[in-house]
């Protein structure tokens, strides 16, 4: 049955002309057929967005974070929209108080917590470039935001210090002012005074203002409310400027899109805050929380503790990253199996049951009450049991580990797609819409977006099946890189972001991602190999957890590094007689052919071209990881990185495949 389209079509495609590609047509949500949302009167800047919350809902609680009571952690302790307020307004005079004026850059470095929000509000109410510093960054990306960004004054958290003064004597040139969001040691206090920097403890810092009153300045929507740093696969950081303006369109959009599908948020609703402020995905998130006065909890910072952190907040909304909900994914299926066999047979009967209804067009409410009673309650209570939507951004959720949650979390399992460049949000799959599985959905209403054809891949943004460069035009978009504008040039041609990720509009009106522009190349047959492609294939096999494909010009087949799962292989080994650890079953050659096998099995079922099967590929057991510099903080993979980590791997892979037995 033909299901219903939620895009509408604004302008019609063009054919190629003058060298330039073709472009597909352009289309923007059904939700804004009447025209894009205007924001809400009187909301022009982020400010607003607290200022006006802080009106309606002054006693709302705004902030939680747990009591630590005997070394152990108790309840949420939460700060009213007011108290935020005051504190906010203290933090700002003492800002003002060390010299920085409107328009100064501000760093903010560290894991969240109330702290972070109350000096980006700081920076909010004074017109303060708001400029986050990644927990996952080393001492010499952060050096070179301090100088490149010209932050003069910089919060951090308490444990965070002695790796920010790491960065002197050569961020000094600009950094004066160091705040903490705890305490300062003696010694800290030395070693800052050394390189004529101030340093303040938290409560100290309060006090510099306090007899002082600075004029708020009037802010604008054009104003730059951050400098969000992306973290390159390639290259140095690159300085994203985000006006209020894209802040404060992007919440106008998204109210529409919650309001459409019957998911309003409510000042009721609970947020956990772990995935990191410094990106634009978290950001948003929380500003969207604070204009509908809703409340906010901070994890305590760890992640093996991040469990029992969600069982005490019980949050209603919870964004992941897929690697989050990967974790969510394996540690169920682990659990299932560790039941014994007949509670696993009683999970899989409820599973299929429940799935084969919703596939009818039931939504997940309604597709199996007395499975998710009986059976399913028991994931739901795993994330707090008041969870109703879960949104996964940032990287692509493997479609089998959406499908899985969708059926037994119990809530709706959304897939969100944007980058820093179009402030978060561009993207985003609807609720009870099981179509839009492994898709990110149709665009937020307040976008326009079309396929460019990429003639050298083979996308034709204008064929029956649009394939082609996502574009994206809106009020969210940048307002450039940060002293970089031939980059910003590169990427913005007429009002059009080119995002480089290459997608495929579905029936339904749905984006798929299904590439990437950069990541391709030649093997020596002359065959063009689109890697991401194939690494989103691949990623199918339930018995990996991760996969990192690699081709160059000179070999004509394609290897592979795989991170296996670690149940999935064990069972294997226990079903085949094959002894030995993890460890030790990743180096078991039987282990690598098993593996293989699974690969073609699924290269197979999608049809993929001969050159395009792997031929040899090596397990580690550990995951790839930020620590060894092999992907970026948003889990992406670094391609140079990898090549050079696993480059004696790779040359063995090719030298054994190559032999004549082979």
């Amino acid at each position: 049955m033909a299901s219903k389209s939620y895009i509408i079509e604004v302008e019609k495609g063009k054919a190629a002309s003058d060298g330039k590609p073709s472009i597909g047509p352009v289309y923007r949500s059904s939700f804004a057929h009447n025209g894009f949302p205007a924001p809400i009167p009187g909301m022009e800047s982020c400010w607003d967005i607290f200022r006006m919350s802080v009106e309606k809902y002054p006693d709302n609680p705004m902030l939680g974070r747990r009591q630590i009571v005997n070394g152990k952690a108790g309840k949420f302790v939460w700060q009213t929209y007011k108290e935020v307020y005051d504190i906010v307004i203290k933090v700002g005079n003492s800002i003002r108080s060390c010299g920085v004026e409107e328009g100064g850059k501000c760093g903010i470095f560290g894991a969240n917590c109330p702290e972070w929000i109350i000096s980006m509000e700081a920076c909010n109410a004074h017109g303060l470039y708001c400029v986050p510093l990644y927990d996952t960054l080393g001492a010499g990306a952060v050096e070179f935001i301090i100088c490149h960004a010209e932050v003069s004054i910089a919060f951090v958290e308490e444990k965070k210090i002695n790796e920010l003064l790491k960065t002197c004597p050569n961020s000094t040139k600009y950094l004066r002012t160091i705040v903490s969001f705890g305490k300062v040691t003696p010694e800290q206090k030395a070693e800052a005074e050394k390189y004529g920097l101030v340093i303040y403890a938290w409560e100290e810092f309060l006090q510099l203002g306090e007899n002082k009153q600075f004029d708020l300045p009037v802010k604008t929507k054009s104003d730059i409310c951050t400098i969000m740093y992306t973290s390159g696969t390639t290259g140095d950081p690159k300085g994203v400027l985000i006006s209020n303006d894209s802040i404060v369109t992007l919440i106008a959009g998204v109210k529409r899109l919650l309001d459409s599908v019957n998911e309003q948020l409510t000042v009721k609703d609970v947020y956990l805050s772990y995935l990191p402020l410094a990106h634009i995905f978290d950001r948003v998130i929380e500003e969207l929380f604070i204009s509908h006065g809703a409340s906010i909890g901070f994890w305590r910072g760890d992640v093996k503790l991040l469990v029992e952190d969600i069982g005490e907040l019980k949050p209603s909304i919870f964004c992941a990253v897929p690697r989050v909900l990967d974790r969510i994914y394996s540690g169920l299926l682990q659990k299932i199996s560790a039941g014994g066999l007949l509670k696993k047979k009683l999970f899989d009967l409820a599973y299929s049951y429940k799935f084969y209804n919703m596939r009818k067009g039931r939504n997940h409410g309604e597709a199996s009450p007395i499975c998710d009673k009986i059976v399913f309650s028991k994931v739901k209570q795993g994330l707090g049991g008041r969870v109703r939507l879960i949104l996964s951004g940032a990287a692509p959720l493997s479609a089998h580990v959406e499908e899985f949650l969708r059926v037994v979390a119990c809530c709706h399992v959304l897939q969100g797609y944007g980058l820093t460049e179009s402030c978060a949000g561009t993207f985003v799959s609807l609720p009870n819409e099981l179509s839009m599985l492994g898709t990110v959905g149709p665009p937020v209403p307040n976008v326009d977006i079309r396929l460019e054809s990429v003639p050298e891949m083979g996308y034709d943004a204008l064929a029956s099946t649009p394939r082609g460069e996502i574009c994206i035009k809106g009020k969210t978009l940048f307002s450039g890189y940060y002293k970089r504008e031939d980059l910003s040039n590169e990427v913005m041609v007429d009002g059009w972001f080119h995002t480089g990720d290459i997608g495929e509009w579905q029936p339904n009106g749905s984006m798929k991602v299904i590439d990437r522009k950069k990541n391709i190349f030649k093997l020596s047959q002359g065959e063009y190999v689109a890697v991401e492609n194939l690494e989103n294939i691949y990623g199918f096999v339930s018995d990996i957890d991760s996969i990192w494909v690699y081709g160059n010009s000179f070999e004509s087949f394609l290897v592979a590094v795989v991170n296996p799962n670690k149940q999935a292989l064990e069972r294997w080994a226990a079903e085949n007689g094959v002894g030995g650890d993890f460890d030790s079953l990743c180096q078991n050659p039987k282990a690598e052919e098993y593996i293989l096998g699974e690969l073609s099995k699924i290269g197979k079922e999608k049809k993929l071209k001969g050159f395009e099967f792997i031929k040899a590929v090596h397990l580690d057991p550990e995951p790839f990881d930020i620590e060894r510099d092999l992907l970026t903080p948003t889990y992406k993979k670094k391609r140079p990185q990898l090549l050079k980590y696993y480059q004696n791997v790779i040359d063995n892979m090719y030298k054994a495949a190559s032999k004549p037995n082979a």
